[in-house]
């Protein structure tokens, strides 16, 4: 019989690899869309929209929204210690290796943003819509690569990892800025004081779980209140870690809280999410009605064919008129495949969606079959396009040419 211990330790692996949280988010998403679509759709949509409250926080939220603002917080702060990590030690902190992906990210996250205006604004579509393209989904991109990418370079992976990572930054920008509502001063400035002591304590090296999880909570808290997305809280902890390691540490702080909250994050925060965000109902005449839809045509458009155009084309542009190149191990096959896998919205395009169009619930749901829609044809087309790259480079290497060079 197993120790507790080491079935503790070996679940914890497994929901760090990039495949298990890619699943559970496809599998949550497909269960919130089977649960909307039965008898028992109801009930689902009860329990989705009750109301759970804290009174003497203030706090009065529908299930859904525990998990879109205080759950997904969780995702959140796991992206803030990646992108601490990145920006300190890893491809991030060399602007020469970090150009190539960096520009693409840009250039992945504008071309969306104006496809979709361009499709539903003209059509009499809600401007609003703008971000909810522009996001890629970290942990379903980078599962699907781990699928259909076994036999391809790991520079492809590092270049994901990276434009994934500005993407997330990117969003975070866009959701603190222009979806933020009645500022409160108090609140932000209480956010902002909780942020400077956990930033005091964690450079004085104070130890603890049962400081910094209580100070984390009133951040959350009070960040809610202030107005702006309570998720920007997860991120402004986690880039406050130490990302390189201290006197006597194996490993950086932001590397070791990364990696312990890294299991909650894809095995409760992002599944749960999914489960009250991609519930909605989809009769036999939706998916062919969205075509007219303004929103739901800008959405689709935005994500897989914007993200292809902003991604290949900004990558080809910066290696056509400056010194950038791409990795030896790269070609230009390997970054459309990539192009299409970033159109994987999925988590920040769903939360994004329910942002910009709370006031419209028909809109919404629309918007939200259309951002999951355009998701799996992305990943569809992707995974083809990278197996058959895989293949190719698998040819390759059999050919005695190569071996002859090799």
């Amino acid at each position: 019989m197993s120790h507790p211990t080491r079935r503790r330790r070996s679940l914890a692996e497994l929901l760090r690899l990039e495949v298990t949280g890619g699943l559970l988010l496809l599998t949550a998403a497909a269960l919130a869309l089977l649960l909307a679509n039965s008898p028992l759709g109801d009930g689902y949509t009860e329990l989705r929209d009750h109301h759970l409250g804290i009174p003497f926080l203030g706090l009065d939220l529908s299930v859904g929204h525990w998990a879109s603002d205080g759950l997904l917080a969780v995702f959140f702060f796991v992206a803030g210690t990646e992108l601490k990590r990145e920006l300190t030690v890893g491809e991030l902190r060399r602007p020469a290796a970090a150009a190539l992906p960096v520009v693409a990210a840009i250039g992945g996250m504008v071309t969306p943003a104006l496809v979709y205006l361009v499709v539903a604004v003209p059509r009499g579509g809600a401007p609003d819509g703008w971000a909810v393209p522009m996001a890629t989904d970290i942990a379903f991109a980078l599962g699907v690569l781990a699928v259909v990418g076994r036999h391809l370079p790991s520079a492809l992976r590092t270049f994901l990892l990276t434009l994934a990572i500005v993407d997330d930054l990117i969003a975070i920008l866009v959701i603190a800025v222009f979806f933020t509502s009645g500022l409160d001063p108090l609140a932000l400035l209480g956010a902002a004081a909780g942020l400077a002591l956990f930033r005091l304590l964690h450079g004085r090296g104070v130890r603890g779980w049962y400081w910094y999880v209580p100070l984390a909570l009133a951040v959350w808290v009070l960040t809610y209140h202030s107005g702006v997305h309570a998720t920007v809280a997860g991120v402004a902890l986690g880039m406050l870690l130490r990302a390189t390691p201290g006197d006597g540490e194996a490993e950086a702080p932001a590397e070791r809280v990364g990696q312990l909250a890294q299991p909650f994050s894809a095995g409760i925060a992002v599944p749960v999410f999914a489960l009250f965000a991609a519930g909605v109902s989809v009769s036999p005449g939706t998916v062919g009605k969205l075509a007219g839809e303004p929103e739901a045509a800008g959405v689709v458009a935005g994500l897989f064919l914007g993200k292809l155009l902003g991604i290949f084309g900004a990558s080809w542009l910066l290696v056509r008129f400056t010194r950038a190149r791409l990795a030896p191990t790269l070609r230009w096959p390997d970054i459309a495949g990539l192009a299409l896998l970033a159109g994987v919205g999925f988590t920040v395009s769903l939360l994004i969606t329910e942002l910009a169009f709370a006031d419209d619930p028909t809109v919404e749901e629309h918007a939200k079959v259309a951002v999951l829609l355009a998701s799996l044809l992305a990943a569809g087309c992707a995974s083809v396009v990278l197996t058959l790259r895989g293949r190719a480079r698998l040819r390759e290497a059999a050919s005695p040419s190569h071996s002859a060079v090799t």
